[in-house]
């Protein structure tokens, strides 16, 4: 007769990491599974946190965890026919930026990229993603149906984290008092409730990023750029050369991009600097009304990547010259304003109407 195998507990999981040891992949699974089902206490959750904090997230323990997260999601329904990009990325990197990869996605949609852009509030910058589309008019926390019907009718859709990953709610406080950066800040970009296809996803150390891109290869995400600036930045940076892990079908490609090579010039890391949640509103209405830029510049970057990702153009430059139609011909904005209305349970304008937001 063969023995029924032990449950791995988050009890365990501690004093094995405390010992010196890895967790694989499957007891990173039960762990996470008890974690989300309310099966570990505060106590428990806060002690293999900061256990694997101290040890350094590993792939396995990653794959693991980001496996339960997006099955538990609220299942967000893709277009039929349709590959979803997502441009979340961890945050976490202190620089106090505008919400580039946020204007970014509406950019991209604008050149008719199909983009779920999961987020959230702030965690540790001035403002999130989920607070400057809120104050530009958009319904974040809108139900799962609504967020589905945007995704279909209009080829955006925001997908607020709180409201389609409810498993979380159990180590959202721990999280909160604990103060440090943990693996949930990696989780969130590994977790996309509409299983998007491809990804742009910033990370805030360039320690990880590797890390990140096979744990992408692992859940069997088919193309995406995990990316991290000279400067810091969790963004494709305007201040000089990204390092980039580059997935295509189950291959890793590391590089550095640079700006120069698609005739951007390089600017001060003053440049980019964002402020407090009015600022970065009136930040993204500039943007997306067609002011010049190293601000824009640097949405042009990271949107002209969702579109290359998306296959939306033959090459990067030629997704960098989408990008900039997107804008100047004011489809971007336009998106805007559909998210807005669609969000808010509003009927969507004809085409002659829109475009004054």
């Amino acid at each position: 007769m063969q023995q029924k195998r032990e449950k791995f507990t988050v009890r365990a999981s501690i004093k094995k990491v405390f010992s010196g040891y890895p967790l694989t992949e499957e007891e990173a699974r039960q762990v996470m599974e008890d974690i989300t089902s309310g099966n570990a206490t505060p106590a428990q959750i806060a002690g293999i946190l900061t256990a694997l904090s101290m040890r350094g997230e590993s792939v396995p323990v990653l794959t693991g965890f980001a496996r339960v997260m997006r099955q538990k999601a609220t299942a967000i329904k893709k277009p039929e026919g349709k590959k979803v990009v997502d441009t979340c990325g961890t945050g976490g990197d202190t620089s106090g930026t505008f919400n580039i990869s946020t204007i970014a996605a509406l950019v991209a949609a604008g050149s008719g990229v199909t983009i779920a852009k999961h987020g959230n509030r702030s965690v540790t910058s001035r403002c999130g993603s989920a607070d400057v589309l809120e104050a530009l008019g958009v319904n974040v926390a809108a139900c799962p149906d609504v967020a589905s019907e945007a995704l279909e009718r209009i080829g955006i859709s925001f997908l607020f984290a709180p409201r389609l990953h409810s498993s979380m709610k159990h180590a959202v406080p721990v999280r909160a008092e604990l103060g440090i950066r943990t693996v949930f800040n990696i989780l969130g970009p590994l977790s996309n409730p509409a299983k998007a296809d491809f990804h742009l996803l910033g990370v805030y150390s360039n320690e990880i990023r590797e890390k990140v891109a096979q744990v992408l290869v692992n859940l069997g995400v088919q193309r995406a750029m995990v990316v991290h600036g000279i400067d810091g930045l969790d963004e494709i940076t305007l201040t000089g050369k990204t390092w980039v892990s580059e997935i295509n079908n189950g291959w890793i490609k590391n590089y550095a991009f640079d700006p120069h090579d698609y005739g951007l010039n390089y600017c001060s890391p003053e440049e980019l600097k964002g402020g407090d949640l009015r600022i970065n509103a009136e930040i993204a209405l500039a943007i997306l009304k067609g002011e010049k830029g190293p601000k824009r510049d640097v949405v042009l970057l990271n949107a002209a990547a969702a579109i290359y990702l998306a296959g939306a153009a033959e090459d990067f430059s030629g997704a960098v010259q989408k990008a900039r139609e997107s804008i100047d011909e004011g489809h971007a904005l336009n998106k805007l304003n559909e998210l807005v209305r669609i969000s808010c349970g509003a009927p969507l304008m004809p085409p002659a109407a829109r475009g004054s937001f």
